[in-house]
C-alpha cells in the first residue's frame, strides 16, 4: 500500500511506530526509512520525501555507523543516551510534523505531540534500562540491549511503512513492556540506594 493514500487514521498509526523507533535510534530508522523509499519498496508520507535525500542518507548511515559502536561501550553509552535526548525527541516531532503538514492545524499539532510523546517513552525507557545495565560489571548486557534496540528501531520502520495498524499495536505492546521495565529499573536503582545509605551510615558510624 502507497503510504502516501492512507488514511488519517493510518497515518497516526504510522507516526506513532516511526516516532517510537527514533526514541530508540533516530539514525537508523532515519537511514531505513530512506533506503527503503529509495529502492521503491515504499512511498512515504508527502513531507517526508527529504529522508531519501542523497545527503540526508548519507549523514544518517554515518551518525547510525557512530551510533552502532558508542550505545554498546558501557559508561559512554549512558553519556551518549542522555545527549541523545536533545536530537530523539525533536527529530521524532520534527519527522511527525513533516509527515502531517497536509492535516488542519489542530489535527497536525495533536499528531506532533503523539509522536513526541511516544518518541519519548522508547528514549526514557532506554536511558533507564542503560543506568541500571551499566553498573553490573559485565559489558553484554549493554551491547544485547544496544543490539536490540537498533533491531527494534528498524523492524518497526518496516513495518509501519507496509503494515501501520500492526506498527501500532506492537508499538502499544512495547509502551507496556517499557512501563514495566521501568518500574523494575526504578526499584533496582531504589534498592540500590538505600543499601548504599545503610553502608555508609554503618561506616560513618564506626569512624565516629
Amino acid at each position: 500500500m502507497a503510504l502516501s493514500m492512507i488514511s488519517p487514521n493510518s497515518l497516526a498509526a504510522f507516526v506513532i511506530a516511526v516516532c517510537f523507533a527514533v526514541g530508540l535510534n533516530a539514525y537508523a530508522t532515519i537511514f531505513a526509512l530512506g533506503l527503503m523509499s529509495r529502492l521503491n519498496w515504499v512511498s512515504l508520507p508527502p513531507g517526508l520525501e527529504l529522508i531519501a535525500n542523497h545527503y540526508v542518507m548519507w549523514a544518517s548511515g554515518l551518525l547510525f555507523a557512530c551510533e552502532f559502536f558508542a550505545d554498546k561501550i558501557p559508561g559512554f553509552d549512558l553519556f551518549w543516551n542522555v545527549l541523545h535526548t536533545f536530537v530523539r525527541i525533536p527529530v521524532a516531532a520534527l519527522l511527525a510534523y513533516s509527515a502531517s503538514s497536509h492535516l488542519p492545524p489542530g489535527a497536525q499539532l495533536f499528531v506532533v505531540l503523539l509522536g513526541a510523546a511516544f518518541a519519548t517513552v522508547a528514549h526514557g525507557s532506554k536511558t533507564a534500562a542503560r543506568v541500571v545495565a551499566t553498573a553490573s560489571p559485565e559489558p553484554f548486557s549493554n551491547i544485547g540491549l544496544s543490539a536490540g534496540e537498533d533491531g527494534i528501531a528498524v523492524g518497526l520502520a518496516w513495518l509501519a511503512t507496509h503494515y501501520p495498524y500492526a506498527a501500532e499495536i506492537a508499538t502499544g505492546i512495547a509502551v507496556v513492556i517499557c512501563g514495566i521495565l521501568g518500574w523494575m529499573s526504578y526499584r533496582i536503582l531504589h534498592g540500590a540506594a538505600l543499601r548504599f545509605g545503610r553502608r555508609w551510615k554503618r561506616l560513618d558510624s564506626k569512624m565516629g
